[in-house]
């Protein structure tokens, strides 16, 4: 999908809700594919013909939230949750839901998600059926968590990817508790699958493009840190002096670009790649 495709389609995405606390709205990304906003989160639902698929409930205020706004739009029940993964800024809440037949999430995932127990856990790439749309489930492999999954819906191509990548939004913070290169093969993985419209859990809308964009910026940053820790640079000055200038415009720029840095720094020291 072209930028100029991707500019008219948002010109035309449709409020179905005013904003909670500023920061709370349904909105249609395409077909009978809706996305959420919780302040800084986003999740998507879709609207079949045999029940409504929702994915991260987020917490229980935004799910509890959400459900009341999805009964405005359909009168279908929801009957399928998928996680993405499990960690508790994107799978809080799911109770708010109701009692959900179909709980789904990753073959990592623990035994219950805040009080909610998946039924059909997926371990290698999985295609459901409800109602005349077809749910893509991936997993992604370790990297950022262990339990990450993609999500993708047909006829629409839209894809709901979490956490590993965001569109035009640099990673989060200094790469917490994970394995960066690991990492980037998740996003290599998400390259990997078929989808026009790139529904992140964080950021804007964007396309497909906006995965491998995602990739090189990660890629950049290990070339550049590599080669500054190995002429015996510091950690701060690395921080100071890879301005990844190129992507200043980017989401969360002025916040992580100097975490990101020393996030790759740590982590290309604990693998030995310096040496």
């Amino acid at each position: 999908m072209s930028r100029l495709l991707l500019s008219t389609l948002l010109a035309f995405v449709i409020p179905f809700s005013s904003s909670f606390a500023e920061d709370r709205a349904v909105t249609k990304i395409a077909g009978d594919v809706y996305r959420f906003q919780n302040n800084f989160h986003y999740s998507i639902f879709v609207i079949t013909d045999d029940g409504v698929v929702v994915t991260d409930p987020i917490n229980a205020d935004a799910a509890s939230w959400l459900r009341a706004e999805i009964s405005k739009l359909t009168e279908q029940p929801i009957t399928h949750l998928i996680y993405s993964h499990s960690h508790g800024d994107h799978a809080s809440g799911g109770t708010e839901f109701g009692v959900v037949p179909n709980v789904i999430a990753q073959e990592n995932a623990p035994a219950q998600i805040d009080g909610v127990a998946p039924t059909m856990r997926i371990g290698k790439a999985t295609a459901i059926e409800v109602g005349g749309k077809t749910i893509e489930l991936t997993p992604l492999g370790p990297g950022h968590g262990n339990d990450l999954m993609a999500i993708v819906v047909r006829p629409e191509s839209v894809g709901f990817i979490v956490d590993a990548v965001a569109a035009r939004r640099l990673p989060f913070r200094d790469f917490p508790n994970s394995n960066v290169d690991d990492w980037t093969d998740q996003v290599r993985n998400v390259e990997a699958l078929d989808f026009e419209i790139f529904a992140g859990g964080h950021g804007p809308l964007g396309v497909k493009a906006d995965v491998t964009s995602g990739r090189v910026y990660m890629e950049e940053l290990r070339e550049k840190v590599l080669a500054g820790l190995k002429t015996g640079k510091s950690d701060d000055e690395l921080a100071s002096s890879i301005t990844m200038d190129k992507y200043k415009d980017w989401g969360s720029y002025d916040q992580w670009r100097a975490l990101n840095v020393q996030g790759m720094a740590r982590h290309l020291k604990a693998i030995g790649a310096v040496n």
